[in-house]
């Protein structure tokens, strides 16, 4: 007897809708979880430091911290442990550095502020391959330089709204039209920058949030090509002409670019001072680099063409997402040492679950709670994250001509 294979009946399904239901189903869930992380009418705050950690930040020895916070008791949130010594707020930091600058201890600056001449510093973070790490760094660079009393303006240039989403605004909810930094560089009617920035729970820190209205962006700058008048600003100079309005108000400006090379990452990169390329040291990784810095190449140089200018402080190439004991990203490493010499930051950014793990309830490694993890774990981490924004804060000084 023959046996007649049968045939799975399939059921045509409209793509559209089902992506649509998908969306609607995922959107839900991802609120309900940010809601639960996040209840209505809260704030997401950040930890409080140990005195080693204070003190380093605000650059101060340990005795003289508490000397300092002493001295202004009352105004201090600093609370005792349950060993006994005092943690201390980012908000304690602040008005602890404030009043050494007032009162002018000793020869040092701890307002690290830019005097005149300085520049402002903006850096463009970017990759043109997804996961490799270029949001996890945006965050804890602007993080990072806030807390050492920098003032920062973290831009998210990314239409998926990744950097928003760390900073705890839920781009799809939170951030409505024009308030991205689209409202403020859009060809029609822009609104002026400082009505898109946003104040977040470090006093030195302001954001600019993203989400998918980024993309209108792309769409609208070829038509806007093809009508511009001889006055109009072209695409790539309209974040720089934003920025340049409130340049008095920051030091350091860090946008995290899409992972694409349409016309927010070259608008970008025309406003940027410096680049920061995130790279994985994996051989596919590698190669996506080598093809993003090619078409690169080619797009920017028809575009200086335009008359955009590109005058950089410093680029350099953050290996991340590196694991010391694996034998081919070391030969990675090497690879791509050989090649960019000094170009490569001498730190790499570990692959640590510290991060990722963090990451899962939306915070950084200077928000989580360092008894989330095993002590190790987290200070490796810690310090692997440190090394690398030290290194950084190093150029941005070398920048302004400082030691």
């Amino acid at each position: 007897m023959a046996i007649i294979a049968s045939t799975p009946q399939t059921v045509n399904e409209d793509l559209v809708d089902l992506i649509g239901r998908h969306s609607q189903a995922l959107g839900s869930q991802l609120q309900t979880h940010h809601t639960n992380v996040f209840p209505p009418h809260a704030e997401k705050t950040i930890r409080m430091f140990q005195p080693s950690e204070a003190a380093k930040l605000v650059g101060l020895k340990e005795v003289h911290l508490r000397n300092i916070a002493n001295e202004l008791a009352e105004e201090l949130d600093a609370s005792p442990s349950s060993t006994g010594r005092r943690s201390y707020s980012v908000l304690d930091m602040h008005k602890m550095r404030n009043h050494l600058d007032k009162t002018g201890r000793g020869n040092r600056r701890y307002l690290p502020h830019r005097k005149a001449g300085e520049e402002l510093q903006v850096i463009s973070v970017m990759n043109f391959k997804g996961g490799s790490g270029k949001t996890t760094t945006s965050a804890h660079l602007a993080q990072h330089l806030a807390l050492r009393g920098y003032r920062v303006l973290a831009i998210d240039l990314d239409p998926q709204a990744s950097l928003t989403s760390l900073f705890g605004v839920q781009p799809e909810t939170d951030v409505d039209e024009d308030e991205t930094i689209y409202g403020a560089i859009k060809y029609e009617n822009p609104r002026p920058i400082t009505d898109v920035i946003l104040g977040t729970y470090i006093p030195d820190l302001h954001l600019i949030p993203g989400n998918l209205e980024l993309m209108e962006f792309e769409h609208d700058t070829p038509r806007a090509l093809m009508q511009r008048k001889s006055n109009d600003s072209m695409f790539f100079a309209r974040i720089s002409e934003a920025l340049a309005k409130v340049q008095d108000a920051y030091d350091v400006v860090v946008i995290d670019c899409p992972p694409q090379l349409g016309y927010l990452t070259m608008s970008a990169l025309t406003a940027a001072t410096s680049v920061l390329v995130t790279v994985h040291p994996q051989m596919l990784d590698v190669m996506s680099m080598n093809q993003f810095l090619s078409m690169t190449h080619d797009l920017l140089d028809g575009i200086r063409k335009a008359g955009a200018r590109f005058e950089y402080n410093w680029m350099r190439y953050l290996v991340t997402r590196y694991e010391p004991g694996d034998g081919p990203q070391n030969q990675m490493v090497a690879y791509l040492r050989a090649i960019f010499g000094e170009h490569v930051l001498n730190y790499p950014m570990l692959k640590t679950t510290a991060v990722s793990d963090a990451g899962l309830t939306g915070q950084t490694l200077y928000e989580v709670e360092r008894n989330q993890f095993t002590r190790a774990t987290y200070d490796r981490a810690l310090e692997s994250m440190n090394n690398v924004n030290d290194e950084i804060e190093g150029l941005i000084k070398r920048a302004w001509g400082r030691s």
